[in-house]
């Protein structure tokens, strides 16, 4: 039975597997594992919901043993398991996740998965089994065996060769390690080489063939995810070949191709150090990289915002509006923490200097803001939009004058009635308003009144003037 991926789930259990991901970089790993569990009992092949289960739960355990652990855990769940491994092995996996939630590396239950997905026809969730067994006990010789020789088996050799090594680390005179590595060896070479395809063909086996291949796919805009596996393959294998003499541009190609996959965390590592192997040089690869960290608060907020809405007034909304607001604020920190930094390290680039004047104003940070978008304004790209902020700093500070003028030398700058001129002078009515000049509040209105009716409540105010 193949493994599923995530393209292959139905839309419902898509939003889950989404919302998984967000509760896991939130530390919520009681509701990911909830999420975790709905989604493999309806689809068992898929290996990544397996993975990050496992990892939620070891987070969530951090390490503690469950009160069932070691061999009364086995004891326990065996005497159910055992019976529903030949009859309903799909039925075992899931009853055997159940059990991990409290003790994910335990190494019965862990054999218990491995001889529930071997009998389910599911070879690379047994293999996962094995690699948990191995990761918390990293000299379990039998474990190690095992999985070299599953390895073997399944058609991954280039995978069983570091297992066979480690054993031979471990005991340099173990005669079934040393064939082991042998034979991975071999079977790993010819699979490389492409020996092992019987109807294989000179052309296809010739040296230039992979080089030919890879080009060909790096040419490509659209790329699809086996495609992009492969490039990231073959970049990571150049960049841990280059070392410490790793290019700027392997990295920035390898984060992309993580930004293309929408694995924004490792995109977003690779963005950082491809800026760093440029001194933070590049402007473009330090933005790269504070866009997408941004995007996965982003991503964080709105995933619990959706839930809040599809499930008002539950125990859980109320957990996450609490959370909701912390999100927004660390949100806002960084953003604001990255503007700063690129005004300082280009004092000189007006449009930076918009941007941490805008983040300001949002943040109600009036008095900061005023200076960065009064040197914005220079700028004619932002020059509008820089003014109209810069009035909504005065008005916000009381300084109703400053805010008037500014606003109207934008009106008179501003030729063609479009949304900014709107908004402007919409604005400018407002101070008016709180000037107590109730004519110029209407003749603003009016303007816009005159070229669109339906503009917020700008009708309302210039009927009931009549």
């Amino acid at each position: 039975m193949p493994v599923k991926t995530e393209k292959d789930l139905p839309e419902f259990h898509r939003a889950n597997w989404l919302k998984s991901m967000s509760a896991m970089q939130l530390k919520n790993y009681g509701y990911a594992i909830q999420l975790l569990q709905t989604i493999l009992k309806s689809h068992p092949e898929f290996l990544a919901a397996r993975q990050l289960l496992r990892k939620s739960a070891i987070a969530k355990t951090a390490g503690k043993k469950s009160l069932l652990s070691g061999l009364s855990v086995a004891s326990f769940s065996s005497i159910k398991i055992q019976s529903q491994l030949k009859k309903d092995p799909l039925s075992a996996l899931d009853a055997i996740e159940k059990s991990l939630e409290t003790d994910p590396q335990n190494p019965q239950l862990n054999q218990l998965l491995k001889d529930a997905a071997l009998a389910a026809n599911l070879p690379d969730i047994a293999a996962f089994a094995l690699e948990t067994i191995v990761e918390a006990s990293p000299k379990d010789t039998k474990a190690l065996h095992e999985l070299g020789q599953h390895y073997l088996k399944n058609s991954a050799p280039e995978k069983a060769v570091p297992i066979f090594q480690r054993l031979l680390d471990i005991s340099p005179n173990d005669l079934a390690a040393i064939k082991g590595s042998k034979d991975a060896a071999a079977s790993s070479s010819m699979k490389s080489g492409g020996w092992d395809k019987a109807e294989s063909t000179y052309r296809d086996l010739i040296k230039d063939k992979d080089q030919a291949v890879a080009l060909e796919q790096q040419s490509r805009v659209v790329r699809s995810e086996e495609m992009i596996d492969n490039l990231l393959a073959e970049l990571h294998a150049k960049a841990e070949a280059e070392g410490e003499n790793c290019t700027v541009d392997t990295a920035r190609r390898i984060a992309e191709l993580h930004e293309q996959r929408e694995d924004w965390e490792n995109a977003t590592n690779w963005f950082n150090y491809a800026a760093s192997l440029s001194n933070n040089s590049d402007m473009a690869l330090v933005r790269k990289a504070s866009d997408l960290q941004i995007r996965q608060f982003d991503l964080a907020i709105e995933a619990r915002e959706q839930f809040i809405e599809a499930n008002p007034g539950t125990p859980e909304s109320e957990g996450y509006a609490a959370e909701l607001e912390s999100l927004k604020k660390q949100r806002a920190d960084l953003a604001l923490e990255a503007a700063r930094s690129r005004v300082d390290q280009n004092p000189t680039d007006l449009q930076l200097r918009f941007e941490l004047g805008e983040i300001l104003v949002d943040l109600e940070n009036w008095q900061e803001a005023i200076p960065e978008l009064q040197k914005a304004r220079q700028n004619p790209n932002v020059r509008m939009r820089a003014m109209s902020l810069l009035g909504q700093c005065f008005t916000a500070r009381g300084m109703l004058d400053l805010a008037a003028k500014t606003l109207s030398d934008a009106v008179a700058e501003l030729l063609v009635m479009d949304a900014v001129k709107k908004d402007v002078i919409y604005n400018l009515g407002l101070v008016y308003e709180k000037m107590g000049d109730a004519q110029k509040t209407v003749d603003c209105m009016k303007q816009i009144y005159e070229v669109d009716y339906g503009y917020r409540d700008v009708a309302k105010r210039v009927e009931s003037s009549y």
